[in-house]
């Protein structure tokens, strides 16, 4: 009963930030009533805090900043928008850029994290494949087990990823986007609280994803028990 009631918990706190993420971007995403798309903002933003290293682009990916190439890439079909959720997400990627000028040290760990956590991430899964195979052949259940644990951490990879960018998340959009939201110069003031709702939801998503990476570790850890 207490193993059932655990995993009910777990699963609520994996699914239940982004299905509120889901409704409120979505609540906040219907009507459109500004005067520019999250594109037009985030072009806005780049030329008033003179950041003439910075593109704007659109992409049929997620909205996201690519720190490598200084891009702020934004889907036309979120992001194309005249609606508060638009806006604010293009001002939180902007903000991204912003950690970029200012140097933030999070940030570059993170863009190089993710890149190491790519091959990582194959290199595991190709690991929990051959382990078995290896430690059958070679009739040594010793090395197919150390493959095992060793795929198992390589899956840890993502979990901390999730958990460096959740601080880099939230810088990006209380101490970045926010504050230049809040001056009531790129939406009404009266928006403010649901802009910064906004903000919470798309942080909790990175909260979630980083549970659900943990579960990932757990049951690959009880199957290596076996």
């Amino acid at each position: 009963m207490a193993y059932a009631l655990a995993f009910v918990v777990l699963i609520a706190l994996i699914a239940g930030p982004g299905l509120w993420a889901r409704h409120v971007l979505e609540r906040h995403g219907r009507d459109e009533y500004f005067s520019g798309t999250g594109i037009d903002l985030a072009r806005i933003l780049v030329r008033d805090l003179n950041l003439t290293d910075v593109r704007v682009e659109t992409t049929e990916l997620g909205d996201h900043y690519d720190p490598r190439d200084k891009v702020v890439r934004l889907n036309p079909v979120s992001s194309g928008k005249r609606s508060l959720t638009a806006v604010v997400v293009a001002a939180h990627e902007v903000g991204h850029a912003l950690q970029d000028q200012s140097g933030d040290g999070l940030l570059r760990f993170r863009t190089s994290l993710v890149m190491f956590g790519v091959w990582a991430e194959r290199i595991g899964a190709a690991a929990i494949m051959i382990a078995p195979l290896l430690g059958a052949a070679l009739q040594v259940p010793l090395i197919g087990r150390m493959l095992l644990v060793a795929a198992v951490l390589v899956l840890g990879i993502p979990v901390l990823i999730h958990l460096v960018t959740l601080p880099v998340e939230l810088d990006a959009s209380f101490n970045r986007a926010l504050p230049l939201l809040r001056t009531g110069k790129y939406i009404p003031q009266e928006d403010e609280r649901a802009a910064r709702k906004i903000l919470t939801a798309c942080a909790l998503t990175y909260l979630a994803q980083a549970l659900a990476s943990m579960f990932n570790i757990l049951r690959w850890a009880r199957i290596f028990r076996r």
